[in-house]
């Protein structure tokens, strides 16, 4: 396995010196934004998909610091029922992959996508409850006129680019569980997998050991997100785990997102990385740093540091005890 960051959090400064400040940390990888939530303060997409010599230079800047891409990201809503939002997102993604090929970079992480709940609406729509039978026609349209056909063309156009795409299950998604992954992938092919985030399963209530075990079995872990969750649970019996706080309400949150070893245990996230390597999932661990209650390099450095003392970086040796 690898270490690396996502690198949105150095989006104030320049690529050349935020390539300066990862490589400082010891880290090997980098998994930089192409456009949409994470931004593209790093990376030109037009400009490096024009010029060949343009992508040369760019890697063999990260070469000099010791670093490789992870993947690119464009987190966004491609199905948006805005249509300029959703014209925008695609064109992003489709250039996302059409740069992640040039530049041999394997992964492509992003968001499923959350439509409306019909033909007509002009809002998001995220239907979790069956009942009103209202919400269940609206999942339905969501799935079978959105989600599955758009998804269904982008899995060809990166199967074509040999490039997989890492979809992050986050609430406010439509993919946002092992079972909506696995529900997408079998509609829509085999280049759809996950960007499997722990933050996000936890605060749903899912053990992310068994949700490695579960997508893993399917080959379906495309990259990993390392990123924690801290549950207050005075304040889950108040709001419930659908908490509309701001994020800044960490003192009332229900849940709030924390440097990796901050809201749970290094037991628990020995567990996660073991599971990862059982499952065949021996890439890179991307640290998104997103704790509301520590400075970036703290909360950075935190995880490294914990990272660094249960990630497992060689292959297994042969059983010669056995």
């Amino acid at each position: 396995m690898k270490l690396g960051v996502f690198t949105p959090l150095f989006n104030q400064l320049s690529f050349e010196e935020m390539i300066d400040e990862v490589a400082k940390k010891g880290l090997q990888t980098v998994e930089i934004g192409t456009g949409g939530s994470p931004g593209n303060a790093h990376l030109d997409i037009d400009r490096l998909l024009a010029s060949e010599a343009e992508r040369k230079e760019y890697l063999a800047k990260l070469a000099d610091k010791g670093l490789e891409i992870s993947a690119l990201s464009c987190h966004n809503n491609p199905i948006s029922p805005l249509k300029a939002e959703a014209q925008e997102a695609d064109e992003l993604l489709r250039k996302t992959i059409k740069l992640a090929s040039l530049m041999n970079v394997p992964v492509v992480n992003g968001f499923s996508g959350v439509s409306g709940g019909n033909a007509t609406d002009t809002q998001v729509n995220w239907p979790v409850l069956p009942w009103p039978t209202e919400y269940d026609d609206n999942y339905n349209y969501q799935w079978e006129q959105k989600l599955i056909p758009y998804w269904k063309g982008i899995n060809t156009e990166a199967e074509a680019a040999g490039v997989k795409i890492g979809i992050e299950l986050h609430g406010g998604f439509l993919a946002h569980t092992p079972y909506t992954m696995l529900k997408l992938r079998d509609a829509a092919g085999k280049a759809i997998g996950c960007n499997l985030d722990p933050s996000h399963l936890w605060w749903q209530g899912i053990d992310p050991v068994a949700a490695v075990k579960i997508l893993g079995e399917a080959d379906a872990i495309h990259h990993f997100h390392a990123k924690d969750t801290y549950l207050d649970q005075d304040n889950i019996n108040m709001h419930g785990l659908t908490d509309m706080q701001p994020y800044s309400n960490v003192k009332t949150r229900a849940w709030t997102f924390r440097s990796v070893g901050c809201g749970h245990s290094l037991q628990v996230w020995s567990d996660i990385i073991s599971a990862l390597r059982i499952y065949g999932y021996d890439y890179v661990l991307s640290i998104e740093h997103e704790d509301p209650i520590m400075s970036i390099d703290e909360g950075l450095t935190r995880a490294i540091s914990n990272l660094k003392t249960i990630m497992i970086r060689e292959e297994a040796s042969s059983m010669w005890w056995a």
